[in-house]
């Protein structure tokens, strides 16, 4: 199987539900206004609360309480609110993927610490836009969910990377494509705005390649991931590319910084998207 069987066998099990793609819809229509938006969220009460908790969150950090959906697109936009919204989506595909054949704790952290890592670099570098960026952090390595599920001896393997044997080197030499190509398919399906998409197809080429600032933001805040789930194993110097770092002007001390906000906060991250940890037998 290619990455993109994987991603259509994944859509088949999972779809992504209707109202984002009414959301979508009335992102599109410049007629649309705030009480339409409003009124499509409401009716869904489940949905209200959770982006409610997910607008007074640490993902935004707003001063003073967020109440209402109109209130909260007035603030931070309808982009904001549905990227919300992929967050949540996010939580309930995780979970829907949940198997014993990878360790879906160590997958958890380091997809919520991506997105924080990633958002926080984004506002070191002086990019616009920031939430999106926090929804491809987290969901850049969600194709490790979707192999599992599908293979989970392939996925098995590919989790006995080492600092000589790269998580997207073992991926490539095992399956022929690497997890982000995957989660990239998936989201292509689901007609997830582009600007998401993108830094997630190209972030470990990041390096080779000159592409845009979220793709390298992108690619530090993944590595941070690496190293706070396996700091016996990988270190900051060995895995930071200084190039990268000169390129956005990001300083160490912004890399402490962002890794640590990243930590601190994921906890927090995993608790509103309701997680619950399974370690395998």
């Amino acid at each position: 199987m290619n990455a993109h069987e994987y991603a259509t066998q994944a859509n088949g099990s999972f779809a992504l539900p209707d109202t984002c793609f009414k959301i979508k819809s009335l992102m599109e229509d410049e007629s649309s206004t705030i009480e339409d938006f409003a009124n499509l969220i409401s009716v869904d009460p489940s949905l209200t609360s959770r982006l409610l908790q997910i607008a007074n969150s640490a993902i935004y950090s707003f001063p003073g309480e967020i109440s209402t959906i109109s209130r909260a697109i007035t603030i931070i936009g309808t982009q904001a609110i549905y990227n919300m919204m992929l967050v949540d989506v996010a939580g309930t595909a995780f979970k829907h993927f949940s198997n014993q054949a990878i360790d879906l704790k160590r997958f958890w952290r380091m997809s919520v610490f991506c997105g924080l890592a990633t958002k926080n670099l984004a506002i070191k570098a002086g990019i616009r836009d920031i939430e999106r960026l926090f929804v491809a952090g987290l969901l850049q390595n969600f194709g490790e969910l979707i192999v599992a599920s599908i293979s989970p001896d392939l996925a098995q393997d590919c989790e006995k990377y080492s600092a000589e044997h790269l998580p997207w080197d073992l991926q490539k030499e095992r399956l022929g494509f690497t997890y982000t190509d995957v989660s990239a398919e998936l989201l292509k399906i689901w007609q997830i705005p582009e600007k998401i998409i993108l830094p997630i197809r190209h972030y470990n080429q990041a390096s080779s390649n000159e592409i845009n600032k979220d793709v390298k933001v992108l690619y530090l805040a993944s590595r941070l991931a690496l190293v706070d789930s396996h700091p016996e194993e990988f270190s900051y110097d060995e895995s930071i590319d200084e190039s990268l770092c000169n390129a956005l002007k990001i300083s160490s001390d912004d890399l402490t910084n962002a890794a640590s906000f990243a930590s601190t906060e994921a906890e927090n991250i995993l608790n509103i998207m309701n997680v619950k940890f399974f370690t395998r037998k």
